[in-house]
């Protein structure tokens, strides 16, 4: 069942893509769509894996199964805005899922695991933020045993329901069974969000065996329950429901969304308007984006009539998917280089229509994938420095790229021409909240309101780097002769610094304010997941995770660190 390590790196090493198939077909999932409820049922290929080595067996998945989730919903958010429900249910009888495949994780990476939690993470998180900010509701009808992983998906849903056949149970059986734990966000979802009383949740997930029937109904974990002759028809009903409390317009029409144009190549990827070039002897990347050229479409049949090619839009597809292709294909490139290119004036303008036409079910899309796509930069394991030099457009949206980087570097030139300029706009104050539920330049200044409203009156006015440097907007403004020293001593050093701690520093500064539940699930919980992957008593030659389907028990160091 397992692959020897030496064939695993290799197969590792080859290039993973997060595209949907071209032909349309998934093999892992089902799409149906019936008014304004799709129904995605789960029907894993046992022998469909994204890598050699294990087979999916009970609706088990890996990266390769996320990815055809992640590329559906994409589809579902922006093809189908009439679907107002999502019910998530399986095709194999008796099994909803059994979470990520365990033979896969045991004899993965330690990065593989990681990045693979982390992908998996964002795709829960993002039906949550569909739910919450553009109305599309989600339905988990467990029609069948769900572990691990697959309660996790369920518990991003806005309801559960589970069938009462007296054998269905859900579970969450990582510590007792694996030596790891729930790590897409099961612990945090089950206290947090289905407020789970304490003493219970830690009955429930050290018991391998899972709560079923009115039990788990009681204790808060699933909804409702079902018997099995009554199961779809309650199903139906409830997504009827859902759907009714959706904000997302019945009548609308949906635009296709056409494969991205992208060419990868020794020197990096390739897009329209996104372009990634590597230095792999500084273990860096500079991502550049660049901004629309001419007069941008200023009403909803304009950009209509550009679907997936409307440049905020296109834009963001490409930069989510470059974030995605680093990840998980350039382990080694610890600092990115942000960077933009173009006219700000256009992407000014570009701003103000996603403020004015905000009613329309396209522009609502759109920031939602803008949204979390710029969050997806912020819970990267990447050091992020933006560069904001001549020819650069870090107004409005994009200057969401520069909030981001954990410190920006501003040319302040004695050339008039050749001097960058940076400005603000109405999205910097709304639209583009993180992970924390807060707006970058709320987290930059600690949420003080004076300082807030002072910036506010900034908005849309180009400032020169010592202005944004007053205001607080960059880091720091080196002048013509110290430009490239500066800015090369200072990626330098970065790329010196250990990884490990870097990462740690990173995730400790970003999220600065109160927490909510996917700051604890990507700052706490996969914090913690991260170091047990790499302990013996989950990953060591005796550990629970490696040794689980062997009949071996485990041998666990027993000392509390």
């Amino acid at each position: 069942m397992s692959t020897a390590p030496a064939d695993l790196a290799a197969n590792e090493k080859e290039l993973v893509l997060f595209d949907a198939p071209a032909s349309g077909n998934y093999q892992h999932w089902k799409l149906t769509i019936d008014g304004r409820i799709a129904t995605l049922a789960m029907n894993v290929n046992e022998d469909g894996g994204l890598r050699p080595g294990y087979k999916l067996k009970l609706n088990s998945y890996d990266l390769g199964v996320d990815i055809e989730l992640h590329n559906i919903l994409q589809s579902i958010r922006l093809e189908h805005p009439e679907v107002a429900c999502v019910v998530l249910t399986s095709g194999k009888e008796k099994i909803f899922c059994a979470g990520a495949n365990i033979y896969m994780l045991g004899t993965s990476s330690h990065a593989w695991k990681v990045n693979f939690c982390k992908f998996t993470n964002e795709t829960r998180n993002g039906m949550e933020d569909s739910s919450r900010h553009n109305g599309l509701k989600f339905l988990a009808a467990l029609n069948g045993t769900t572990a691990g992983g697959g309660y996790e998906l369920a518990l991003a849903c806005d309801e559960i329901v589970l069938i009462d056949d007296r054998s269905s149970a859900v579970s969450l059986p990582e510590v007792p069974l694996l030596g790891v734990l729930p790590g897409t966000g099961g612990l945090t979802r089950v206290v947090d969000k289905r407020h789970v009383r304490r003493d219970l949740a830690d009955i429930f997930c050290t018991n391998p065996d899972g709560v079923r029937g009115d039990r788990a109904k009681s204790w808060g974990l699933v909804d409702d329950t079902v018997a099995p002759a009554q199961f779809a028809a309650s199903v139906r009903q409830r997504a009827e429901r859902l759907a009714s409390t959706s904000t997302r317009d019945a009548n609308a029409k949906g635009i296709t969304l056409h494969p991205l144009e992208r060419k990868i190549d020794d020197r990096g990827y390739h897009y329209n308007y996104v372009d990634v070039q590597f230095d792999r002897e500084l273990r860096s990347a500079t991502l550049t984006v660049r901004a629309p050229q001419g007069a941008q479409p200023a009403t909803v049949a304009e950009i209509y009539a550009l679907g997936d090619r409307w440049w905020p839009l296109q834009m963001a597809r490409e930069l989510d998917d470059a974030i995605l292709l680093l990840r998980i294909n350039e382990p080694e490139c610890g600092l990115l280089l942000l960077k933009t290119s173009g006219d700000p004036k256009t992407v000014l303008a570009c701003g103000a229509i996603l403020q004015t036409l905000s009613g329309d079910w396209l522009i609502r899309e759109t920031v939602g994938l803008l949204r979390r796509t710029f969050a997806r930069l912020d819970v990267s394991s990447r050091s992020m420095f933006a560069v904001i030099e001549p020819d650069s457009c870090f107004a409005g949206l994009l200057f969401e790229l520069a909030l981001a980087a954990d410190r920006s570097y501003m040319l302040s030139s004695d050339e008039v021409e050749n001097s960058p300029q940076i400005a603000l706009d109405a999205t910097n104050f709304k639209l583009f909240p993180t992970v924390n539920s807060a707006t970058r330049l709320a987290m930059r200044f600690a949420n003080q309101k004076e300082k807030l409203a002072d910036l506010e009156k900034l908005s849309g006015k180009l400032l020169s780097a010592s202005e944004a440097l007053e205001a607080g907007l960059i880091t720091v403004a080196p002048d013509d002769l110290d430009w490239e020293d500066e800015l090369r001593m200072a990626t330098e050093e970065r790329c010196s610094l250990s990884p490990d701690a870097l990462t740690g520093m990173e995730a400790s500064l970003r999220f600065s304010g109160p927490e909510n539940i996917e700051t604890k699930v990507f700052g706490r919980l996969s914090a913690w997941q991260n170091w047990v992957f790499i302990r013996p008593n989950s990953t060591g030659e005796n550990g629970a995770l490696k040794l689980f389907g062997t009949g071996k028990k485990s041998r666990f160091d027993w000392e509390r660190i």
